[in-house]
């Protein structure tokens, strides 16, 4: 276990150079991977800041805190400026605006217990606006693999979700709820991993990355699965952080794979 643990931690440290983040969006399977990328950003900051709150992978949370405001901002405006319609460009304006109140929430003070509730009200309206541009983007390409990069895509995002619920339950920050919402995420991410195993379009690649995410989920889904049982403890903590950063990884590279598909 702990060899496992210290792999993961290495690899923490080196995501925010391993997501896949063009200069520039090249077209509409593009737009849909970065557009998709700020719903799990909004997720991923929330779960970096209550994990600092915590004092959970210290380091590492203020990394990747650091990293996902960065990263957002900038393809924030690369969405912005390749928006094709005036109600896509629309989107990302009010976007724009529910983004600023997360950011200056998550980077005004020091995290603190007092502020974390309001940090994960704040991120579901950034998540709810994502979401609504990533579906633009989806119905302006009309076509099957434009659905599979979203599907693929949203993995990132439920990973980062599921955590942030486990460190929200952690804190009993609407325990009951947060739960729920956990258990929401898991059904999802599952009959999403069938899709994306069984499309037509799945290269040999895509595969063999899906079994990366195979293995990396029965760990990352044990350490869910312990909160419900004894409760969370700052090793039980640092395990979801550590999986679900792993666990996204793999995910953003499938979502790559299926973007770079032209048909």
């Amino acid at each position: 276990m702990k060899r496992r643990i210290f792999i993961a931690s290495a690899a923490v440290a080196g995501l925010g150079v391993g997501l896949r983040a063009n200069a520039q969006i090249a077209d509409l399977n593009d737009a849909i991977n970065k557009a998709g990328r700020l719903r799990m950003l909004s997720q991923r900051a929330s779960k970096a800041y209550l994990a600092l709150v915590q004092k959970v992978e210290s380091r590492n949370a203020q990394q990747v805190l650091d990293k996902s405001i960065s990263l957002f901002e900038r393809q924030l405006g690369e969405l912005k400026a390749f928006a094709p319609s005036p109600a896509i460009r629309a989107t990302y304006e009010s976007l724009d605006g529910a983004w600023n109140a997360f950011k200056n929430e998550l980077t005004d003070a020091a995290p603190s217990m007092e502020e974390a509730a309001r940090v994960v009200k704040l991120d579901a309206t950034v998540l709810a606006l994502a979401n609504q541009g990533t579906a633009q983007y989806e119905a302006a390409s009309g076509k099957p693999v434009g659905k599979l990069v979203n599907i693929a895509g949203r993995q990132r995002m439920l990973s980062q979700r599921m955590a942030k619920f486990y460190l929200a339950t952690a804190m009993q920050i609407d325990p009951a709820g947060s739960t729920a919402e956990i258990g929401k995420s898991r059904a999802e991410f599952l009959a999403a991993l069938e899709v994306l195993r069984n499309a037509p379009e799945a290269t040999a690649q895509i595969r063999q990355e899906l079994v990366l995410a195979d293995a990396q989920w029965i760990f990352f889904n044990r350490g869910l699965q312990r909160l419900e049982g004894a409760g969370a403890s700052p090793a039980l903590m640092s395990d979801v952080f550590v999986s679900s950063e792993n666990l996204l990884a793999i995910m953003d590279r499938v979502t790559g794979l299926y973007s770079e598909i032209k048909t």
